[in-house]
């Protein structure tokens, strides 16, 4: 395996395209990996180095103490296969790592816990369309180790850079360890999840009117106001949006468990309480999740029994004129025929006769239709 040599072998770091070294996000000279966006050590919650590469920050924290933090963005493989030496992370765990569109999960190899996160951003649009795009996914992955912590993130948002800063403006929690970045990380993307669940509320909540707003005719039943309110592709395309949503919340729920419940060496136990609370707020986001897809399995149910009420409502509308306009056309027909001896054929009155009778039957059938519902 292609992977397996690069972990074997001795990758020197690369440059940027434009061959000047990449800055950090404190604008000091991170590692020379165009794929790194920070890395720092971090001794008692304080960050004590920048201007380091991987194999100097773990030489400073093997020797002094402390842990540091990788960040990268999108490494190749052979962009990552350097750091995975000098950590010594799992082949296999490396190759998720770089491939991303992984499944939310939570695996332990060694001394080293591998857990990726879905993130999730809302799109914002002027107006819910049958293409419009409403969720939009990326992933956060974490190695994890005693004296380490490597981030590997992928899509354009789930930017890490304001929790590193919040992290560093609490110094008591950071010397918590490198579980105090993850717990930070997974409260980051849950919190992400809820701001995306009351916006994909909205968005319900406005498909949901569309789809009731209407108005009544004489007996009372609804009629659609808008050809907007029974656009079903509106409807399964949201649809496909919070399945897309929910494939990012409901497998995180079982190593949020397990991070929040089972004793792990690498978790510090103050940190393990903290978990427990992100536990809690994504089971509150699944349900809410589940709830969604409930709300528009309905509402699509309601939307097409609507589109077969209004069918029946012109059916029979097309089939009462059909019966009033069948009354002359019969008429018409009997006289056509030419017999010889016709009803009032020769009578003064006989034509304006048979017109009134035919036009006081009509009104007749109409009034009749009306009065029960059909016209």
């Amino acid at each position: 395996m292609s992977m397996i040599r690069d972990l074997r072998a001795a990758v020197r770091p690369s440059r940027r395209r434009d061959d000047t070294p990449y800055r950090s996000e404190s604008n000091a000279p991170a590692c020379a990996n165009s794929a790194i966006v920070d890395c720092g050590v971090y001794r008692e919650g304080r960050r004590v180095s920048d201007h380091v590469t991987p194999a100097e920050a773990m030489a400073s924290v093997r020797a002094d103490g402390g842990f540091i933090w990788v960040g990268l963005h999108e490494p190749t493989e052979a962009e990552f296969a350097g750091i995975a030496k000098e950590f010594g992370l799992h082949p296999l765990a490396v190759e998720d790592a770089v491939h991303a569109h992984q499944r939310p999960k939570l695996e332990r190899y060694d001394d080293t816990l591998f857990t990726v996160f879905k993130t999730v951003h809302y799109v914002e649009h002027a107006e819910l369309t049958a293409t419009s795009e409403v969720v939009e996914t990326g992933e956060v992955m974490c190695f994890t180790g005693r004296d380490f912590i490597v981030t590997v993130r992928h899509g354009g948002q789930g930017s890490l850079r304001a929790l590193r800063h919040r992290l560093q403006d609490d110094p008591e929690l950071l010397a918590k360890g490198p579980s105090a970045v993850l717990h930070a990380i997974a409260d980051q993307v849950v919190d992400g999840y809820m701001a995306v669940a009351g916006a994909v509320q909205d968005d319900i909540d406005e498909v949901e009117i569309d789809v009731f707003s209407s108005g009544t005719n004489g007996k009372g039943t609804g009629t659609k106001s808008s050809a907007k309110g029974g656009d079903a592709g509106r409807i399964y395309q949201l649809k496909r949006e919070v399945l897309e949503f929910k494939r990012a919340v409901s497998p995180l729920l079982r190593p949020m468990q397990l991070l929040s419940e089972r004793p792990m060496r690498l978790v510090d136990s103050d940190i393990q309480k903290y978990f427990r609370d992100v536990a809690d707020h994504l089971a509150r986001v699944n349900e809410q999740v589940l709830s969604f897809d409930d709300l528009l399995n309905s509402i699509l149910q309601a939307n097409l029994a609507q589109a077969a009420v209004a069918q029946n409502e012109d059916m029979r509308k097309i089939t009462a004129w059909a019966a009033i306009f069948a009354v002359p056309t019969m008429i018409a027909g009997i006289y056509g025929m030419n017999f010889t001896y016709m009803p009032e054929l020769k009578w003064k009155y006989g034509y304006p006769a048979v017109l009134v009778v035919t036009v006081a039957i009509c009104v007749g059938i109409h009034r009749g239709f009306k009065r029960n519902g059909w016209l």
